[in-house]
């Protein structure tokens, strides 16, 4: 078959996302329950790639290019509300070091073990935070949308997914992420119980509910599992990917970090990758619905001898590892992250067309794809699942309509 070569970008989206999105559609899912048609596409911290992330704009703007989650990072504020952040940590992603009146809560603390310097949620109150305006933190993306945005709440993400949902006539879904809860907890503003009620005044605390819940961390979703049947989903982190391909575990990034505090000798003898062995899964499909690992678990690569090319462009693929096929034996979920459009995010074998990386993994039978660049998950999603539609009519039934 011969599909070919589309070039991402928002009008390329905007059509495809309004056939995507009409009544009756043969791709229509059921938005993350096992055995759904389609790959779900997730709008990265809403859409990073176009936006600053974190704001009502860009989670809506990644609806409008055809997502069907929308992803807000969690921390809570001094007074205990939970606002969409990337990190505690305001410092990259809000103009709040701009601002003289709040210099001096400039300070270092330790999260998650490692020192890092900056101006964090916790000593601000909600009121405080939406004086601050969000900032892009990808110095290569759009600047001139710095300082025109608030932080939103969680429950105005809500708002907002109900109101789109409406709006589209097709449900929008969120999937919050607890950031450093064993952090949050060390300083006295847990996240679970907060999320929870927050979910349950939405309508939104049952099995059905469009919602995952993500975490790094384990205890965390274990406690979670006890409060809500909502569907969750473990991360699955590394530090990089060594010569060899394989995954590198540098600490922060070595495994979740309530193991690290735990001091169980058991925890410690454990790396993140522990979490893709066969027990590993079996461990999580106990509390958990879903994995969500690092997509170099699934498809890892190495250098390419001499090249020069920036970043991830100077390295060659390996062969698919059986994560995904492992994982769904088990009746997990497998929902990877981050794809991105830049050049030097996409591996060679790409050929500078974030398409194709989509591509390789909806046939590898991906569940869900976190993108900062929805309309370009969308699009690979359209041409997917037509490439699919013509493998089912067969070589001899409309060959002409396929190959067209």
């Amino acid at each position: 078959m011969r599909i070919g070569y589309i070039a991402s970008g928002l009008l390329a989206a905007a059509m495809l996302c309004s056939v995507l999105a009409a009544p009756g559609y043969a791709g229509e899912s059921d938005h993350g329950i096992k055995g759904e048609a389609r790959p779900l596409v997730i709008g990265h911290r809403g859409t990073h790639g176009y936006l600053p992330a974190h704001t009502l704009e860009g989670y809506a703007l990644a609806v409008e290019l055809g997502a069907d989650y929308i992803e807000p990072d969690l921390v809570a504020t001094k007074d205990g509300h939970l606002i969409a952040s990337h990190e505690p940590n305001l410092i990259a992603t809000t103009d709040v070091a701009s601002r003289p009146e709040f210099a001096a809560r400039r300070r270092t603390v330790i999260v998650d073990g490692a020192p890092d310097t900056g101006f964090f949620a916790s000593d601000f109150t909600l009121a405080e935070i939406k004086r601050l305006r969000r900032v892009q933190d990808f110095a290569e993306r759009p600047q001139q949308f710095n300082g025109r945005f608030e932080v939103p709440t969680l429950e105005e993400v809500i708002a907002l997914a109900k109101r789109l949902s409406e709006e589209k006539g097709r449900m929008i879904g969120i999937y919050p992420e607890t950031k450093h809860p064993t952090y949050h907890r060390s300083i006295g503003l847990p996240l679970e119980r907060r999320l929870v009620e927050i979910l349950a005044r939405a309508g939104w605390n049952r099995r059905d509910a469009p919602v995952f819940i993500q975490s790094f961390e384990q205890s965390n979703l274990k406690e979670l599992r006890r409060m809500t049947p909502v569907r969750l989903v473990q991360l699955v982190d590394a530090n990089d990917v060594n010569a060899d391909g394989t995954l590198d575990f540098t600490a922060p990034f070595d495994r979740p970090f309530d193991w690290t505090a735990s001091g169980d000798p058991r925890l410690l003898a454990r790396t993140f990758g522990f979490f893709v062995t066969d027990a590993g899964l079996r461990e999580i499909r106990t509390y958990a619905d879903g994995i969500g690992p690092w997509k170099r678990y699934i498809v890892s690569s190495v250098p390419i001898p001499g090249s020069t090319a920036p970043g991830e462009a100077s390295r060659r693929a390996l062969a698919p590892t059986d994560l995904i096929e492992r994982a769904h034996k088990l009746g997990l979920l497998v929902h990877t992250w981050t794809f991105r459009n830049e050049q030097r995010r996409l591996l060679s074998d790409y050929a500078g067309n974030p398409v194709n990386e989509y591509l390789q993994f909806y046939r590898l039978g991906i569940d869900g794809v976190f993108s900062d660049f929805a309309d370009t998950a969308v699009a690979a999603r359209f041409l997917f699942e037509l490439e699919r539609a013509c493998d089912e009519r067969g070589p001899k039934r409309h060959q002409r309509d396929c190959n067209d």
